[in-house]
């Protein structure tokens, strides 16, 4: 019989507000650049720094979410990215929202940091990580929606993160405190090993920073591609964005339907692929047609990917090190996204910058196809061995009465206390009555 499996609602709060920056980067740096006296490569810049930061506390958190606590962490994260963002969306002084989206971005990480490491240790990774796709992306096609019809200004994208957070802050009650037992009748062992599977781990975070650099360099400039290149208004950007992060949610369900039914490897590889096809057509979009096909084919496969390799991350270390590590470095991939793609269509346009993007995308295929296949055929990780409270059973001590019993015994004699013997014996058949005596 199966254990009945919980679904671990704090964690999916954490990772949709965690994950919601970088799911509204072509927002934020579109209004950042159209709301402030900024140029498009320096609103690039400032999502990069978001991000970069983000990275930062991702890689300083890896290995000591257990020692300072998911609670404590994931507060202070989400105060973090409350405050940084609230204070970028709420000035329009430079050097007052970059330092904003720079401690937003610190929150960000740390939010991650703690939905990253409490998913490995989940029973079904993948099923957790799939329910966390699904609520950042339902949030994010909703805010796209709406987003335009409030009006211009750089500060909306960035208030929506910060009230989120704000909002999920109360759900970090439910998460466990510095050395308290993840489960309220049994406590893990937690004793401190060394990185498992370091090769393996080493090239999937090397991929996945690439990885998401292709994604994210897209990402930053398709609402420019959209605006500049096909000549679409905001609000029909906007909706094509929402219908895009709608059939990414379709997408992200198929995933957790399908589950580990074709492994890791297939999903990864093929699916990376296939990235690489929609962003070059993306890129090269000179119509409504062409571009909403590519958005929405690439965000229809782009989350199914995304889960499979956070899910392929977090077999590595039950910890949840080299998930927190390679969610890392997809974060600073994500973080050169937005310049890195301002700087390749300035220099040899939208679709050139599709065509690079995408023979990256198809050169990182193989390794992490193969860091898939690897994987699978490795023994299965030791599970955490619990350690099961024996309750001590108190056992009544019952007091015996002493019953004192008389003793009126006639006095024996003292010779009935001599040593038996043969010696005796003899003795008394000497001394006895005979047939000679009188």
């Amino acid at each position: 019989m199966s254990a009945r499996t919980t679904t671990p609602w704090p964690l999916v709060a954490l990772f949709t507000a965690g994950y919601l920056a970088p799911y509204l980067l072509p927002t934020t740096v579109g209004r950042l650049s159209a709301g402030l006296p900024l140029s498009a490569t320096e609103a690039g810049s400032i999502g990069s720094a978001l991000l970069l930061s983000s990275a930062t506390a991702g890689f300083l958190l890896a290995s000591r979410v257990d020692r300072f606590g998911p609670r404590v962490l994931a507060r202070n994260g989400l105060l973090l990215a409350a405050a940084g963002y609230g204070t970028a969306a709420l000035t329009t002084t430079i050097p007052l929202v970059v330092l904003g989206a720079i401690v937003g971005g610190l929150g960000s990480g740390t939010i991650t940091s703690v939905a990253a490491t409490g998913i490995a240790g989940q029973r079904d990774p993948h099923r957790t990580t799939t329910l966390g796709l699904l609520g950042v992306s339902a949030l994010a096609g909703a805010l796209y929606l709406t987003i335009p019809h409030l009006g211009p200004g750089h500060g909306h994208p960035l208030a929506a993160i910060a009230v989120t957070a704000l909002l999920v802050l109360p759900v970090t009650r439910r998460l466990p405190a510095a050395g308290a037992p993840e489960a309220p009748h049994a406590r893990t062992v937690r004793a401190t090993t060394p990185l498992p599977h370091r090769r393996a781990g080493v090239v999937l975070a090397a991929a996945m920073l690439c990885w998401s650099l292709a994604q994210n360099s897209l990402w930053g400039v398709s609402g420019r591609i959209g605006l500049q290149q096909a000549g679409l208004t905001e609000v029909t950007v906007g909706a094509v964005f929402a219908v895009a992060l709608g059939a990414g949610l379709l997408g992200v369900i198929g995933a957790g339907a399908l589950g580990q039914r074709l492994g890791r490897a297939l999903p990864i590889g093929a699916g990376t692929a296939l990235i690489a096809g929609c962003i070059a057509l993306s890129a090269a979009a000179t119509d409504l047609t062409s571009f909403a096909t590519g958005e929405i084919a690439w965000n229809t496969v782009y989350p199914v990917v995304l889960s499979y390799v956070i899910g392929l991350a977090a077999s590595l270390d039950r910890r949840g090190r080299w998930a927190v590590l390679v969610g890392s470095a997809s974060s600073l991939g994500t973080a050169c996204g937005p310049l890195a793609g301002s700087l390749l269509s300035a220099r040899v346009g939208y679709p050139g910058m599709g065509v690079i993007l995408a023979l990256g995308l198809l050169l990182i295929t193989g390794p992490m196809t193969a860091v898939a296949l690897r994987t699978r055929r490795a023994a299965p990780l030791p599970q955490e061995i619990p350690v099961v409270e024996i309750p001590v059973v108190e056992i009544p001590v019952v007091e015996i009465p002493v019953v004192e019993i008389p003793l009126d015994a006639v006095p024996t004699p003292r010779s009935a206390y001599d040593t038996a013997g043969p010696r005796q014996a003899t003795a008394g058949a000497v001394a006895g009555p005979g047939p000679g005596s009188r």
